[in-house]
């Protein structure tokens, strides 16, 4: 693209680079979701509340699967 388009684009690159900064945050976010140290992290968190009797083996379950399904899937490729 010449000189004459990027003078034509001039106007939005502030949305460009508000996308930019966006996809970064949502990468970050995933990276962090995903994380298997996280998982693992909320894992022990989770087994702790049922040993405490905070809570019962069927929210256990359930929240166990969410994790591990967490942990198979990964972050989505881009």
């Amino acid at each position: 693209m010449g000189l004459l388009g990027e003078l034509l684009l001039l106007p939005a690159a502030p949305l460009r680079g508000t996308a930019w900064v966006l996809r970064q945050v949502v990468a970050e976010a995933e990276r962090q979701y995903y994380d298997p140290a996280a998982v693992q992290r909320e894992l022990s968190r989770l087994n702790q509340l049922l040993e405490a009797g905070e809570i019962d083996e069927e929210e256990f379950d359930r929240r166990e699967d969410e994790l591990l399904d967490r942990l198979e899937k990964g972050p989505r490729q881009t």
